[in-house]
């Protein structure tokens, strides 16, 4: 099968309500615009959500690294490519490249995801799924940016609370995992944004949270940068997710 196949390009265009008051898309809504082209991808190949659901499995998402140099502008077209970099019993590597109208490479993203049963909610063998027809998709095309990093977080005090709402919960009745990008980001000073960008975004996600939870954001500043771990946790202290935001000029 050649690359050609294997990548799959989707277009997209940044809506004025898409974007922030810089006039650039927003790392929620190019998250989500992420998700969307894996999703187009897994279905035009036959193992997308919907097929998925009839069999009472599903995907989930478990890491992401997003790494930019610039975003596109408002009323921009840009386009997203992704393809599976490899595929393991348990989960599998999904990468991305996020293109302006001209073709010019704006960024990269790394993804890794988990195939579970809807049932138990326990993880399944991706390898079972079709004959494990998903390797066939594995594709050699590079992709230059670091893969997610192992983040840890010490802080005691949190820098902010939320009470999960109607607007944080999904399809599936949790916490919608582009909502905790959002606000992950909300938890930093508007000036912030003013004067730099968000250069690379990571996050892990390691517990579901539910409508009417407590969650607490704890952060450390590496020192000497402009470099930020961030962890959610639940008022029982579990870890809900951890984020790395790197801002750069």
């Amino acid at each position: 099968m050649s690359v050609e196949n294997k990548v799959g390009t989707y277009h997209f265009v940044a809506e004025p309500f898409h974007v922030d008051f810089t006039g650039r898309l927003t790392m929620g809504v190019l998250g989500n615009q992420l998700l969307n082209a894996a999703g187009f991808h897994a279905t035009e190949r036959g193992f997308g959500i919907a097929r998925l659901n009839e069999e009472e499995h599903t995907w989930v998402l478990s890491r992401l690294a997003i790494e930019l140099d610039e975003m596109p502008y408002q009323y921009e077209p840009f386009s997203i490519d992704t393809w599976v970099e490899n595929v393991y019993r348990l989960f599998t590597d999904r990468n991305f490249a996020i293109l302006n109208k001209d073709g010019k490479t704006l960024g990269y993203a790394r993804s890794v995801w988990a195939m579970i049963s809807t049932v138990t909610r326990k993880p399944a063998d991706l390898m079972a799924l079709h004959d494990g027809c998903i390797a066939d998709y594995i594709c050699d095309r590079p992709c230059p940016i670091e893969k997610p990093s192992r983040i840890k977080v010490k802080s005691t005090e949190p820098v902010a609370t939320l009470v999960v709402k109607y607007s944080d919960i999904d399809i599936n009745g949790h916490f919608n995992s582009v909502r905790y990008i959002e606000h992950i980001l909300d938890i930093f000073p508007l000036e912030m944004f003013r004067e730099k960008c968000v250069r690379r975004f990571e996050i892990a996600y390691m517990a579901e949270s539910y409508f009417g939870e407590t969650l607490a954001f704890y952060m450390d500043q590496e020192a000497g940068t402009d470099s930020y771990d961030i962890e959610v946790r639940k008022e029982s202290g579990e870890a809900v997710c951890r984020s790395k935001v790197t801002f750069g000029n």
